[in-house]
């Protein structure tokens, strides 16, 4: 039985290796077959296959590449996913992209959405992490919340974790444990709104922008919430892929995403993001997201 088992695993490597080596050019660089895209899990995870249909299609096209969609449960399975090279592009939170270069720097950024004025985001390629209560709760103000129950979405959130713990707890001048009674951690920011309805908590904070798109669905309503504090911008939702790809391939890739307006097929998918087109961002944009993780505590 030991050698049986020692057999699989080595034939596992060997495939491993195949797979791998068929990945590579003459050049050195990689340039597979396939391109597997994903994105970090969000509230409309259900419906992300509709919505980026018309990507998938059209990165297909400029790549000439086969591409196989991944919809992960987790914000790590991504992260994971492009560190041991099987995930080739993907959408990642700002924190979850420093986490992920971090780990492996072969994790690069190239573009972001421009987002036009919804709610409350603003037009551009930034949000904020925002403070909401429920209308009618008594929580209106940031001192009526000591002792509170909070809600955070994960541990790699930007907006649902780092921005909280570490500014807004500079503005309070207080740990962010000690200030409130209790931390929840809901797994997304409609489920943080949500959670607010119910009573299960009462303040979250939340991205801007995924606050607006759960309005958008109809989930909660805009005026059913206090708004008692926000946080400065931040880069939104950083495109990624992995440097190792051929720099041809990696400018096919960036011009499928700089070119997306251009494109009727995709103007749903603008539609459906509340944004505008994409603009070329790099690792530096996310500069001021590596300061605050050196914060963290």
């Amino acid at each position: 039985m030991k050698k049986f088992t020692q057999l699989l695993f080595m034939l596992s490597i060997m495939m491993v290796a195949l797979n791998l080596n068929t990945r590579q050019s003459s050049a050195g660089c990689e340039d597979p077959e396939t391109l597997v895209f994903s994105i970090i899990p969000t509230e409309e995870s259900i419906q992300e296959l509709t919505i980026y249909k018309p990507v998938i299609d059209y990165l297909g096209r400029m790549t000439g590449k086969k591409i196989e969609f991944y919809v992960p449960i987790y914000y790590e399975n991504v992260i994971q996913g492009m560190a041991e090279k099987w995930i080739d592009v993907a959408i990642l939170g700002p924190y979850s992209y420093v986490i992920a270069n971090k780990k492996e720097p072969d994790i690069q950024v190239f573009a972001t959405y421009i987002k036009k004025a919804g709610y409350i985001q603003e037009e551009g390629p930034g949000y904020k992490s925002i403070l909401i209560t429920e209308k009618g709760s008594g929580y209106v103000s940031i001192k009526s919340l000591k002792g509170a129950i909070v809600g955070l979405t994960n541990l790699s959130s930007t907006s649902g974790y780092l921005i909280p713990k570490v500014l807004f707890a500079k503005y309070i001048n207080m740990p962010f444990e000690k200030y409130f009674g209790k931390i929840v951690y809901t797994g997304g920011h409609d489920l943080s709104a949500m959670a607010i309805y119910d009573g299960r908590i009462d303040a979250a904070f939340v991205a801007t922008h995924r606050f607006d798109n759960a309005i958008n669905r109809g989930i909660i309503k805009k005026d059913d919430y206090n708004y008692l504090w926000s946080s400065p911008i931040i880069p939104q939702d950083p495109f990624c892929y992995r440097n190792s790809l051929c720099p041809e391939l990696k400018k096919k890739i960036i011009d499928t995403f700089l070119t997306l307006h251009t494109q009727s097929s995709c103007s749903q998918f603008l539609i459906d993001i509340n944004a505008k087109g994409f603009v070329e961002m790099n690792s530096e944009d996310y500069d001021v997201i590596r300061e605050l993780e050196q914060k963290i505590e």
